[in-house]
């Protein structure tokens, strides 16, 4: 079973290892050659700039490391939409058939009858990890089948992820509703069966895709409920700063042990309860950021407001960067790694916006 050490070691290890060609033809299949780079991309240890250079030394012709490059891509595009957009309501259109705000018990429970379905949520809570696909199936049976809106879904899987980027997550939940889309996605058994390697018939999933939209709402997801999650964080109150030295402020989506790795400085992972309290995380997420903090050398970590670590600094010199849930911060603001930092701003689209990404990259690919 896939497991996601923290040590730098072999987060490094894991970025030479992947396969971009391999990847392209199998990332679809459940036991296909994917990364399992995303918890390490999402929480900032390294970037979709790091996968890149990685990829670009290899010197492969552009057709074999395109899909992967693509993918990549996905990731800054829903980071560039967060910027622009409020991800958290619905980016395009209102949600349509969303009946209920809450989620089927039985997704919760890991019982839909769908056997693929039901094995990939119970390894989601050992593992913190789900196949792309699988994310989509769960979130067309909450949206589409369950008539749920989105939103409470998308908590709910974001509560479990150790990739959870709110982003990314909630663009695509809203992708698959049709909400951040022209239509809904569906997924029927032979679809899964196909991707998942398995071969089970007779569920409510089991027939032509084109009829899944007009079915009523079935039984297996007709008892609905609102997904309340168990958020605590630990209570690390107290840091010891040097006033005459600078402060870097590392975060969920900023751990990069590199980041001003020449600098003197204090160095503090900042936990905001007020953040949490609306993006909530599992138990085993907290200690997955803990440990990759781990590699930052020096690092304190205070739970608490921006502004109450404020009252324990009285420098200057306060460097962090960008991000859409760093706006209230104070201090010398830096650019993520982005894959292309020229292509900015708002994109309708993800291939209008892959359209400029990729003619900006072949360049560089191939100079």
């Amino acid at each position: 079973m896939i497991s996601f050490p923290t040590d730098w070691q072999y987060i490094e290890s894991r970025v030479k290892a992947i396969q971009p060609k391999n990847y392209g033809y199998s990332r679809n299949y459940v036991d296909g050659a994917v990364t399992y780079l995303s918890p390490y991309i999402s929480r900032g240890v390294i970037s979709t700039l790091t996968v890149w250079e990685e990829i670009k030394s290899r010197g492969l012709p552009w057709n074999d490391v395109e899909k992967l490059v693509q993918e990549l891509a996905w990731r800054d595009y829903f980071q560039r939409l967060a910027i622009e957009k409020n991800v958290d309501e619905d980016i395009k259109n209102e949600q349509s058939g969303a009946r209920y705000q809450g989620i089927p018990i039985s997704i919760i429970n890991a019982t839909t009858g769908i056997n693929a379905i039901d094995n990939a949520i119970k390894k989601l809570y050992q593992t913190g990890y789900m196949h792309n696909h699988h994310r989509m199936y769960v979130a067309s049976l909450v949206c589409n089948l369950g008539q749920s809106h989105w939103k409470n879904g998308a908590q709910w899987m974001y509560y479990h992820l150790l990739d959870g980027d709110w982003a990314s997550n909630a663009c695509s939940w809203q992708w698959v509703a049709g909400s951040n889309s022209l239509k809904k996605y569906y997924a029927n058994q032979d679809n899964i069966n196909k991707f998942d390697r398995s071969h089970q018939t007779g569920t409510f999933l089991d027939m032509p895709t084109d009829e899944l939209q007009y079915q009523p709402l079935v039984e297996a997801l007709s008892i609905n409920q609102t997904w309340h999650p168990a958020n605590k964080l630990p209570n690390f109150n107290k840091v010891s700063l040097d006033p005459k030295l600078p402060l870097c402020i590392y975060t969920a989506y900023n751990l990069d042990a590199r980041w001003k790795s020449n600098l003197t400085a204090n160095r503090v992972l900042l936990l905001e309860p007020c953040h949490y309290e609306k993006y909530a995380v599992g138990e085993a997420v907290i200690q997955f950021i803990i440990g990759l903090s781990q590699n930052i050398l020096g690092i304190q970590i205070f739970t608490g407001s921006f502004s109450e670590l404020m009252l324990h600094y009285k420098g200057a010199e306060i460097y962090y960067k960008e991000h859409p849930f760093a706006g209230h911060y104070n201090g010398i603001r830096e650019e993520r790694d982005w894959l292309t930092p020229e292509v900015n701003g708002y994109y309708p689209s993800f291939f209008s916006y892959w359209k400029k990404v990729e003619k900006t990259l072949k360049e560089r690919y191939h100079s």
